[in-house]
C-alpha cells in the first residue's frame, strides 16, 4: 500500500505532464490513445455527500482501532464539499449518533435547531386544514439543518482523520478488468476539451484512481451508478427506481413569521388528482424558512411545469403569509430523489465495490427522511471495505467481494426501516389511484404499520418517462402570472443557484440513441460512458437521434422537457428553412420547423431529463469538474475547503490538486466568476437573460 504522506510516483508523473500540452494543437480527442497519470488506493469514494463521507470517516475509524493504515480518496464534482447539496432538511441523528457519539460537544456542529413542532395539512386553492400525519413523520428528535453545511462539516471531519478528499474532480467513469467483470477503479474526466471535443493547450487527461474497492455515492441516478446497475443486472428481480422532482427555495423571512424549529408538510393543491406529490416549509435557525414542492415523475401530463407549480403555490394564502414582510428569497436548487423504497432498491454490491446512499435508494418516503438511512449504508460499507482491504487471505489480483454489505444492511434498522413503509409509494401507482393511495397509505403508516403478508410491486416495470402520456391525451395547464418577489420567472430563479460552466467545453448532456447488445438488450437502460480499454455499449449520437428525438418530443409530448426542466436548460425553437431536417450536423437537425437548443451553461445536475425525457435519449455524464450550481447560502468557511484544511503533509498532492483543477479556490467566495458560461440561452431568450441579471 501506498503511504498517504509521501510524494507518489504516480503524481510526479501528474505533475510533469501539467507542464507538457502547451504545444499540443486543437486535436480532437481519442480516448483510446491517451496516456492517463493513475494513482493506487484503497478506497475510492466517488461523492462527497453524507454516505461517501460517512464511509471515508468510519473507514479511518477503523483504522485506528485495528492499526492497519487504509489510504482512502474521495472524489467530489463540486467545486466545494456541499456546494452540490441542497440546504434544507429535516434529520433524524441516527447514523450520526452511531458515526460520532460526541457530535453535540464540538463546538463547530450545524445541527443547531432541533425541531419543535410538525404537522401535515391538506390544501385547497385558498384553504388548508391540519390533518392526521403518518407517526413515522410526527417523530421528534430530529433536527432542521442545511444539509449542505452539514456535508461541509462531515467533509472536514474526513479531512482531519487523513482522507483525502477531492473537491472539483468529477467521477467520469468506471475502470475495469481487463475482462471487463469487476471495477479496479475510477476515471476522471478530461479537462481542457473545446466545445467540439477537440484538444485545447489546457487540455489534461482524466486520471484514474486505481483502488481495492470503489464506493459509488453519487446521489439519486449517478451517471457511474447507472452504468454499474446495467453492466452488472443489479436490478434484476428489483423494480425499477421510482424519482420525485424537488424543487426548493431558501428564504429569509420577517422576524414575526419565523418559528424555529417547525415543520410543516403539505399534501393536494397545486397539484391535480393525478399527481403525486406534497410540499413543505422547515423553519431553520438564522431566521431562515426552506420551501418547495416534491412532484412524482411518473406524472401523465406533458403539460406540467413542476417549476410553476411551485411558483403557484406560493400563492397560496399559507405562504403568502409566510413570506409576507420583510421576506426576501436567497437561494434555489432542484434534483431528483429516490421514491422508489424498499422493492426498488438493486442488488448493492459488484465485483470490486457497492452503492451506497441514494445511489442505491434508502429513502423513507413516509418519513420523508434518507439522511440517516444514507449515512449507515455507507458505515456498513465501509466495514465491509475494511475487512477485504485487511484481509491478507485475499488475492491482490482477485476482484473484491462486498457481499458482506448485503448482508449486514438486511440486518440493519436501514431494512427496518424503509420494510414498515414498503408500500406508501408503491400504493399510488396501483388500481387504487391517488385518492385511493392516499387512504391505504393512512392506514398501512397509522394502523398496519407494514405488518401485511403482500407487497405492491411494479409488475409491469415501467419507468417514471413511461407514464407519460401524449399532449393529445392532456389537457394544457394554464398557469397565473408570475408575482414579483413572491413569484418569479424561471431565469431569476436560476441566477440565485450560482450554476456555473466553462463555456467552450463538450455539452454533458448527450442525446444518445443506444445501439443493442447481442442478445437484444438495449444498452442504454441504465446508461454509460466509455473509457479507454471498455467496449461494453455502443451508441449514436447522429443528426438522425436528434431529428427523432425532435419530431416525437415536439409532435407528441409538446416539447416536454421545455416546460419541465427546472433550469431552462432545453429549447425547443424555430428552425430557419428546411436545412435541419437534411443536415448532417447534428447540434443542427430538427423536424417540422423546430429544433432543440440545449442551454447546458444553465444546468444544475438535478437529473430530471435523464429521469423523465419520453424517449428516453437524454444522458446526463459529467461536466469539468467544478462546474454546476453553487449552493453559496450556506456560507462554507475556510476549513471546510480543501485547498484551506488539507492537515496531512501531502503537499505536493495538494499543489497537483489545484494545478489540475483551476476552479478550486483557497475561500469559496474565490471561484473565479466566469459570465462568458452563465445562462446560455439561445437568442430567442436573450433579452430575458439580460433582464434577470439586471434584477438579480
Amino acid at each position: 500500500m501506498l503511504s498517504r504522506c509521501r510524494a507518489h510516483p504516480a503524481s510526479r508523473k501528474l505533475a510533469r505532464s501539467l507542464h507538457a500540452s502547451s504545444s499540443r494543437r486543437r486535436e480532437l480527442f481519442d480516448p483510446s490513445n491517451v496516456d492517463r497519470p493513475s494513482d493506487e488506493v484503497d478506497v475510492c469514494i466517488v461523492g462527497a455527500g453524507p454516505a461517501g463521507l460517512s464511509a471515508a470517516i468510519r473507514l479511518k475509524q477503523l483504522e485506528q482501532e485495528k492499526g492497519r493504515e487504509i489510504r482512502v480518496v474521495v472524489l467530489e464534482k463540486g467545486a466545494e464539499v456541499g456546494s452540490h447539496i441542497l440546504s434544507g432538511a429535516v434529520i433524524e441523528p441516527r447514523a450520526l449518533n452511531e458515526l460520532l457519539p460526541d457530535w453535540k460537544d464540538r463546538p463547530d456542529h450545524p445541527l443547531t435547531q432541533p425541531t419543535t413542532s410538525t404537522q401535515m395539512r391538506l390544501f385547497t386553492k385558498n384553504r388548508s386544514f391540519r390533518i392526521p400525519q403518518p407517526p413515522q413523520m410526527a417523530k421528534m428528535g430530529t433536527y432542521v439543518v442545511s444539509l449542505s453545511r452539514v456535508t461541509a462539516w462531515l467533509g472536514a471531519i474526513a479531512e482531519e482523520m487523513g482522507v483525502e478528499v477531492y473537491p472539483g474532480f468529477a467521477g467520469a467513469g468506471l475502470v475495469y478488468s481487463p475482462d471487463g467483470k469487476s471495477i479496479i477503479g475510477v476515471r476522471t474526466n478530461e479537462v481542457g476539451l473545446d466545445r467540439q471535443g477537440r484538444m485545447k493547450d489546457s487540455f489534461e487527461p482524466g486520471m484514474e484512481f486505481r483502488s481495492r474497492v470503489t464506493l459509488l455515492a453519487e446521489g439519486a441516478h449517478g451517471s457511474l451508478s447507472k452504468e454499474a446497475i446495467r453492466h452488472f443486472i443489479l436490478r434484476e428481480g428489483r423494480d425499477p427506481q421510482t424519482y420525485g422532482l424537488g424543487i426548493k427555495e431558501v428564504w429569509r423571512v420577517d422576524p414575526s413569521k419565523h418559528e424555529p424549529g417547525k415543520v410543516v408538510h403539505s399534501m393536494g393543491w397545486p397539484l391535480d388528482l393525478h399527481t403525486y406529490g406534497g410540499g413543505w416549509a422547515y423553519h431553520m435557525a438564522d431566521g431562515l424558512v426552506t420551501l418547495g414542492l416534491v412532484v412524482g415523475l411518473d406524472y401523465p401530463n406533458p403539460y406540467l411545469s413542476p417549476y410553476r407549480e411551485l411558483q403557484r403555490m406560493k400563492h397560496h394564502p399559507y405562504f403568502r403569509d409566510l413570506l409576507s414582510g420583510e421576506s426576501t428569497r436567497i437561494a434555489y436548487g432542484a434534483r431528483v430523489l429516490n421514491e422508489g423504497g424498499l422493492q426498488s432498491v438493486p442488488k448493492l454490491n459488484f465485483p470490486g465495490g457497492a452503492l451506497i446512499g441514494c445511489s442505491a435508494g434508502f429513502v423513507n418516503v413516509a418519513k420523508i427522511k434518507g439522511t440517516h438511512n444514507a449515512m449507515k449504508s455507507g458505515m456498513l460499507a465501509a466495514e465491509a471495505a475494511f475487512d477485504v482491504v485487511a484481509s491478507d487471505a485475499a488475492s491482490e489480483d482477485a476482484p473484491a467481494d462486498m457481499s458482506a454489505l448485503e448482508t449486514s444492511l438486511h440486518k440493519s434498522w436501514v431494512h427496518d426501516d424503509l420494510y414498515e413503509v414498503r408500500n406508501v409509494r408503491p400504493s399510488f401507482n396501483t388500481s387504487l389511484g391517488i385518492l385511493g393511495g392516499v387512504v391505504y397509505s393512512g392506514i398501512d403508516t397509522l394502523l398496519l404499520r407494514g405488518r401485511t403478508p403482500w407487497t405492491f410491486r411494479n409488475k409491469l416495470q415501467l419507468s417514471d418517462a413511461a407514464h407519460t402520456k401524449r399532449a393529445s391525451e392532456c389537457k394544457p395547464i394554464e398557469y397565473p402570472p408570475f408575482q414579483p418577489p413572491l413569484s418569479t420567472d424561471l431565469l431569476t430563479s436560476v441566477a440565485l443557484t450560482g450554476t456555473n460552466h466553462a463555456e467552450d467545453q463538450p455539452v454533458h448532456l448527450r442525446v444518445r440513441r443506444y445501439l443493442p447488445q447481442g442478445d437484444g438488450e438495449d444498452a442504454g437502460a441504465e446508461g454509460s460512458e466509455p473509457s479507454k480499454g471498455l467496449a461494453t455499449e455502443r451508441w449514436t449520437e447522429d443528426a438522425s437521434v436528434r431529428r427523432e428525438h425532435v419530431h416525437t418530443n415536439v409532435d407528441e409530448y409538446a416539447g416536454l422537457l421545455g416546460r419541465g426542466c427546472p433550469a431552462q436548460v432545453y429549447e425547443y425553437i424555430d428552425a430557419e428553412g428546411t436545412e435541419a431536417e437534411t443536415t448532417d450536423v447534428a447540434e443542427q437537425a430538427g423536424w417540422g420547423g423546430k429544433r432543440l437548443v440545449i442551454n447546458s451553461q444553465n444546468c444544475i445536475h438535478c437529473k430530471f431529463c435523464d429521469v423523465k425525457v419520453p424517449t428516453q435519449d437524454i444522458t446526463w455524464t459529467v461536466p469539468e469538474g467544478g462546474g454546476g450550481p453553487k449552493y453559496s447560502h450556506s456560507r462554507l468557511s475556510r476549513r471546510h475547503s480543501l485547498a484551506g484544511t488539507c492537515t496531512h503533509p501531502d503537499r505536493e498532492r495538494l499543489a497537483i490538486t489545484r494545478a489540475f483543477n483551476p476552479y478550486m479556490s483557497t475561500s469559496p467566495d474565490e471561484v473565479p466568476a466566469r459570465s462568458s458560461g452563465f445562462m446560455r440561452t439561445s437568442p430567442r431568450a436573450a433579452r430575458r437573460v439580460s433582464r434577470t441579471c439586471s434584477r438579480s
